[in-house]
């Protein structure tokens, strides 16, 4: 497994090369690289959440009286 960064960079489907962004850019890049995995570690509880919560109703549909 290779422990290299990407060489280029897609932001609004434009292609950047790396190496010819400027310091204040890259920092930016790492900004938004951090941002991304927050997001879809956020993502991934709210669907752990949601799958609780579908548990927990369909329990409770079991326990309501039936009409």
């Amino acid at each position: 497994m290779s422990d290299k960064k990407p060489q280029t960079l897609t932001i609004d489907n434009v292609e950047y090369n790396v190496a010819d962004l400027s310091e204040a850019a890259r920092a930016q890049v790492v900004n938004v690289r951090v941002t991304d995995d927050e997001i879809q570690r956020l993502n991934r509880l709210l669907a752990i959440a949601q799958t609780a919560r579908t548990a927990y109703a369909n329990a409770l549909k079991n326990e309501l009286p039936k009409h």
